[in-house]
Formats: structure tokens, C-alpha cells, sequence
């Protein structure tokens, strides 16, 4: 069996800086420039940088930097496996062992864009890092230096900036990163003309990105690599769904160098909120609006919420009747969004946790199924039966909640399982354990510190969802979905 990947190593111009080497990056971005590359729209070689001090590139130097991408879920209704190996990356460079390899990144006249993936705890600005360091702790203190080193070099020659398109999973990824820059120039002193280059050379993008990455397949690895023929230390398996939305005031200067084709949907906008708002809202809020309830209902994973029939029509109708009749964007785009989420939920090769996804849930609900609840009740005049009925499914799921060494706790059949959220928020059900459930439920909803407002002005929402509360004590939670589906 070959060692590594058969495919010819491709040399392309060294066009992207690309800070971080994970699976994510792989399996998205690198393999969206590499099928761009594979298209003939775009000829971009990609230099990894290792952002931080631990860990080598070993595995990519035994490897010539090839590796394989896996996209495997339901596509059309079918199940679908693909394969890719991917050429795009051209270097890795480790600052740590090859500092001066890495300096000289800025006197190279062809990178244009810089990448970066250093997790959501990556783009912080920390008072700590100083001019004089060598490699600065933060990422962003880092692309300072780096940016001050080449407009030195290039002396400030305005046609030498970046296009960034950092794809941590932050607000506003792009604005941070720039507002974290122009911070260590406060603090390093640097001068105005840097400062100006820092603002009017470089292009700072937000984005937002949507692939569910599971990373390397080690159970799977040696039945792989036979079907291969090779082995791949590197291959990362991902969906098939892919989203990347770029957002900037500069968008058509973006449009102008940036070239994508790929099978991933790709969008380059100067807003791209209603494209959060369509993540956040129907992804995201249908696992909200469905999990706690799932669980509850005796399922562990979303496949098997996906599988039952009672269930998946509940989240169906959440989404198709209840969340996107709101969402500012065209119906028939939002409608294939939602068709391709509810084929992500089928996948069987993702064992998504719904204790996993149950993590926080006070706060996701407030940040994913209020605004749609919300909208539902300005825009019709009442309450959203099946919205309500997922707030209801929170509060069982969170009520009578105890406390021990291990942390906070509750049954589900007379099993344990843990509940993750904030302390304050655990502590309001664990102390209210005792009372009866209307008390609770009026606590929980006129805490305004939980959802900064009252939920009981929303008229019949107090007594509806104390009503699906009474009724999961007596019926269950499943057969009381069931109940409310048929009204």
C-alpha cells in the first residue's frame, strides 16, 4: 500500500496565507480553493502557518502536503460518499522552528489573502504582547507585525494588503480582527501611515461558514485506507452541505480577485446578516426547538429524531409553518436551505449528541426560537403552538433539577443525565425544585435577567405552556406532540 495520497503534486502561485491547519480548514476551505484551482477559476497555492507552538507538520511533510477529503450524507434523497484528494496547499511554515522562513512571507509579492481558523478564543486583543516580541501571543498581535513588516518593505505600497477571511466562529470575524490590529497600533505606537495602509490597503471580511466537520475517521482508518489503496494520516471526513457567505463594504473589489466554484454555496454580499439570520433561526432553531424534547422522548442522537415520525413533523412544521414565514429573505431560497437542513439531520454518518447540542439551551433558545416566537407574534396576533410547545420541552427539560459532586443533574426514565448552562441559570430551577410547576415556570418566564423581558406579556403563553407541562407529566412528552400536531 502507498504511504500516501497518488495524485501529482500540483505547483500553483503562493496566493494565501492561511493561519491554522485543523480539520475545518481542510475539509472547507482548502478543499473550495482546491476545487476552484481543479475548475480553472482561480491558480492559488496555500501556505499553512501553525499558529500556535504546539504540535509539528510531520504528517503533511511525509505527505507532500496531500490529503484526502471524505464528503459523506444524504444528497437528493440518496446516500452519498466522495472523495477528493486535495492539492491546494503548497508550504507549511512553523514560526516556532522556522522563524526566519516565516519573516520572509512578507517580502513575497503574490500572497493576496489571508486565512484564518485559531478557534473562537483566537481573535482577542491582550495588552501582554509587545512590539519587541518575536512572535506575539494573539493571532491578531501577530498579523500586526506581520502586516507592519510588509508595508516596511513594499514602503507602503497601497496594492500589497490582504483581503482577510477569517472564519472563526465569531461575530463579525472580519471587524474584530481589524478592530484587535488597530488596538496593538494604539499600543505599539505605531505610525499614521501605517495605521492608514492598515485601513485603506487591506480588506477585512466578515464571514460566515456552514459544514459540519467530523474529522478523522480513526475507527474507520485501515478499511479506508484499503478502498483507497493508500494510506492518508491526514483525510478528514465532512457533509456534503457546504455554506460560505463573505461580507464587506468592499465586496465588489473582493468579487474582482476572489474566484470560487465549488459544490459548496457560495456567497459574496456587503450584508450577509440574513444569511446568519437564516442559519441561526432555521438550523440552529430547529435543533433548539427540538432536542430537549427529543431526548426526552428517549432519543440520543438527531438521526433517530429524524426517524421517528411524530418528531420529525413537529420540527418540520416548526420550520416550514412557524420560522421562515418571518425571515426577510426569498421564500424559495429559505425553502431549499430548509430542505437541505432537514437532509443534514438524516445523516448516518454524523452521530450528532443531543445532550451535546442540549448544552446552554437557555441561552440558545433566547438567541434562536425567541426572535422567530417573536416575529410569529407580532406578525399573526398569537402565540406559535409548536414554538410554545418547544419552550415547554426546555422547562421539562431543565425542571427539578438537582445538585451533587458531579454537578447538576436530572432524569430522564430514572436515569441521570447532566444539564449544562450558566450558574445562575441552574440554580433558579435546582432552588425551585420543590415548588410546583406553574411557580416555576412564572419564575423562569418573568426573569428578565434570563431573556431581557417579561414572557408572560405575551398573551396565552404563561398558560399554554404550563398547560403542555401538566400534560407531559400525564402523557409524556412524545404523545403529547403528537396531540398538539393533530390540532
Amino acid at each position: 500500500m502507498h504511504s500516501k495520497p497518488i495524485k501529482q503534486v500540483v505547483k500553483r502561485p503562493d496566493r494565501v496565507i492561511q493561519f491554522g491547519e485543523g480539520n475545518f480548514l481542510r475539509a472547507f476551505v482548502d478543499y473550495i480553493i482546491d476545487c476552484s484551482n481543479e475548475a480553472g477559476v482561480s491558480d492559488c497555492g496555500i501556505t499553512v502557518v501553525k499558529p500556535i507552538e504546539y504540535g509539528t507538520f510531520e504528517r503533511f511533510d511525509k505527505q507532500n502536503n496531500l490529503y484526502t477529503v471524505i464528503l459523506r450524507g444524504i444528497k437528493n434523497g440518496e446516500t452519498s460518499v466522495e472523495k477528493q484528494i486535495v492539492t491546494s496547499i503548497s508550504k507549511t511554515v512553523d514560526p516556532f522552528t522556522q522563524f526566519d522562513e516565516y519573516n520572509a512571507l512578507m517580502e513575497k509579492e503574490d500572497y493576496r489573502f489571508f486565512v484564518s481558523n485559531t478557534t473562537e478564543a483566537g481573535i482577542v486583543f491582550s495588552a501582554d504582547d509587545k512590539s519587541e516580541d518575536k512572535i506575539p501571543g494573539t493571532f491578531p498581535a501577530k498579523v500586526t507585525k506581520l502586516l507592519l513588516q510588509r508595508y516596511t518593505y513594499f514602503k507602503g505600497d497601497y496594492s500589497k494588503g490582504f483581503i482577510f477571511l477569517p472564519v472563526e466562529l465569531i461575530e463579525k470575524n472580519g471587524d474584530n480582527l481589524k478592530k484587535c490590529i488597530l488596538q496593538y497600533c494604539d499600543l505599539w505606537s505605531l505610525d499614521e501611515g501605517f495605521i492608514s495602509w492598515v485601513n485603506d490597503a487591506n480588506i477585512f471580511c466578515n464571514t460566515l461558514v456552514d459544514r459540519i466537520v467530523s474529522g478523522y475517521p480513526k475507527s474507520e482508518e485501515e478499511t479506508i485506507w484499503q478502498d483507497f489503496g493508500y494510506r492518508d494520516e491526514l483525510m478528514v471526513t465532512a457533509e456534503p452541505f457546504g455554506f460560505w457567505a463573505i461580507g464587506s463594504d468592499k465586496i465588489e473589489l473582493v468579487k474582482k480577485e476572489l474566484h470560487l466554484k465549488s459544490g459548496v454555496e457560495i456567497v459574496m454580499a456587503e450584508d450577509i446578516e440574513p444569511y446568519k439570520q437564516r442559519k441561526v433561526r432555521i438550523l440552529n432553531g430547529a435543533h433548539t426547538a427540538t432536542v430537549m424534547g427529543g431526548y426526552l422522548c428517549g432519543k440520543d442522537i438527531v438521526e433517530e429524531c429524524m426517524h421517528d415520525d411524530i418528531i420529525k413533523n413537529y420540527m418540520l412544521s416548526c420550520i416550514y409553518d412557524e420560522i421562515i414565514p418571518n425571515i426577510n429573505l426569498d421564500k424559495k431560497v429559505l425553502k431549499d436551505f430548509a430542505d437541505s437542513v432537514v437532509e443534514r439531520f438524516k445523516n448516518p454518518f454524523i452521530k450528532h449528541k443531543l445532550l451535546d447540542i442540549c448544552l446552554n439551551s437557555t441561552s440558545k433558545w433566547k438567541a434562536r426560537v425567541m426572535p422567530s416566537f417573536v416575529d410569529y407574534y407580532n406578525s399573526e396576533g398569537a402565540i406559535p403552538k409548536l414554538l410554545t410547545l418547544s419552550f415547554a420541552m426546555y422547562i421539562a427539560f431543565y425542571k427539578g433539577l438537582k445538585k451533587d459532586a458531579d454537578g447538576y443533574y436530572n432524569l430522564r426514565n430514572g436515569q441521570r443525565y447532566k444539564v449544562f448552562d450558566d450558574e445562575y441559570v441552574l440554580e433558579a430551577y435546582r432552588q425551585n425544585g420543590e415548588k410546583n410547576s406553574d411557580e416555576v415556570i412564572k419564575i423562569i418566564m418573568t426573569d428578565k435577567n434570563l431573556w431581557d423581558m417579561d414572557l408572560t406579556e405575551f398573551d396565552g403563553f404563561y398558560e399554554a405552556v404550563c398547560s403542555y407541562v401538566d400534560e407531559f407529566e400525564k402523557h409524556g412528552v412524545k404523545a403529547v406532540i403528537a396531540k398538539v400536531m393533530e390540532r
